[in-house]
C-alpha cells in the first residue's frame, strides 16, 4: 500500500507537469484552430535557454525569469507572426505540417549549435526527501505538483473570473461574434499564445530535471502532452488536467507492476481506448466551430 501511493503521488505531480504542456494544445486550438505538434520543442528551448543563462553565472531564478520573457517573445510573438498568421486559411493540415517542420527543425538547430548529449538541469525544490506517514515523498514531487495545480487553477481563475479571460473565451467560441461585440480578437489570439509560451517555460522549469536537457526530450513530452489533451477533451481546458494526471499515473503504475518496457505505451493505449469509445474525450462536448 505504501508503494501504491509513492507511485500514486509521483504520477500525479508528473502528470500536472504534463497537463501544463497539454493546456496549451488546447487553448491555441479554441483561440487560433492550430494544433502546435512543436509544443515538446517548445519545452525543451527554454530549457537549453536557463542552461545557457546558468553557464553565464546567473542563477536558476534569474535564468528562468529571462528565459520566460524570450518565450514569450520567439514561441509567442514571433511563432503567431511568421507560422501561424501566414497559415489562417490554409486548413489545420498545413498548419500542421507547419509545426511539425518547425520541430524537426529546433531539434536539428539545438542538436547542432548546443550538443547531441544530454546535460543535467538542476531542480528548484531540491532532491531532498522526507517520510509522510510511511511513505517517501520528494520535495520535488511535492513542489512541482503545488507549482503545477496552481498554475493550472490560476489560469482558470484568469479565464473564467476576468474581463480579458472571458473576452479569450468569447474569441474562441465565436471569433466573428466576438469581434462583433467589439473584442480585439487579434490582441486576445496573441494573449492565447503568450500564455502557452508561459506554461511551456514552467513545464521546461520542472520537468527538465527528471528528463534532463536534451535536444530530442521534447518528443516524448510532446507526444504525452498531446495524448492528454485529446483523452481529456481538446477543446475543454479543465480536461487537459484530467488528461494529464491520468497518463502521469497510469504509466507509473504500470512501469511498477507490469513492467517498464510498457510504460511509455500506456498514454497511446489510454488514447486510442478513450478514441473509441468516446471520441470527443471524457469531458469533451461535441460543438461545430466557426473561425
Amino acid at each position: 500500500m505504501t508503494d501504491f501511493l509513492q507511485l500514486l503521488l509521483s504520477g500525479v505531480a508528473t502528470g500536472a507537469i504534463y497537463a501544463m504542456a497539454a493546456l496549451g494544445f488546447t487553448l491555441l486550438w479554441q483561440a487560433a484552430g492550430t494544433i502546435n505538434f512543436a509544443q515538446g520543442e517548445f519545452v525543451m528551448l527554454p530549457a537549453f535557454a536557463m542552461l545557457i543563462g546558468m553557464s553565464f553565472g546567473l542563477p536558476l531564478w534569474a535564468s528562468f525569469i529571462v528565459a520566460v520573457a524570450l518565450s514569450i517573445l520567439v514561441l509567442g510573438a514571433a511563432f503567431k507572426s511568421w507560422i501561424v498568421d501566414p497559415m489562417r486559411g490554409s486548413g489545420v493540415v498545413a498548419a500542421v505540417v507547419a509545426t511539425l517542420g518547425l520541430s524537426i527543425g529546433l531539434k536539428s538547430f539545438v542538436k547542432a549549435s548546443y550538443s547531441a548529449e544530454p546535460h543535467p538541469f538542476p531542480s528548484i525544490f531540491g532532491d531532498e526527501v522526507f517520510r509522510l506517514a510511511g511513505v517517501t515523498v520528494s520535495y520535488s514531487d511535492v513542489g512541482a505538483l503545488v507549482f503545477a495545480g496552481l498554475m493550472v487553477l490560476g489560469l482558470q481563475m484568469f479565464l473564467n473570473k476576468t474581463i480579458t479571460g472571458r473576452a479569450m473565451q468569447a474569441v474562441a467560441q465565436n471569433t466573428f461574434s466576438a469581434e462583433a461585440l467589439g473584442i480585439n480578437v487579434k490582441r486576445m489570439i496573441f494573449y492565447t499564445f503568450a500564455i502557452n509560451a508561459i506554461l511551456v517555460a514552467v513545464t521546461a522549469v520542472l520537468i527538465t530535471p527528471t528528463y534532463l536537457a536534451k535536444f530530442d526530450m521534447g518528443d516524448n513530452i510532446g507526444l504525452k502532452a498531446f495524448f492528454a489533451a485529446i483523452i481529456g477533451g481538446f477543446n475543454n481546458s479543465r480536461g487537459a488536467l484530467l488528461g494529464g494526471i491520468l497518463v502521469g499515473v497510469l504509466e507509473n503504475l504500470a512501469g511498477a507492476y507490469l513492467t517498464p518496457a510498457y510504460k511509455d505505451g500506456v498514454a497511446l493505449v489510454l488514447f486510442l481506448a478513450v478514441i473509441l469509445l468516446k471520441p470527443d474525450g471524457l469531458l469533451g462536448t461535441p460543438q461545430e466551430r466557426k473561425v
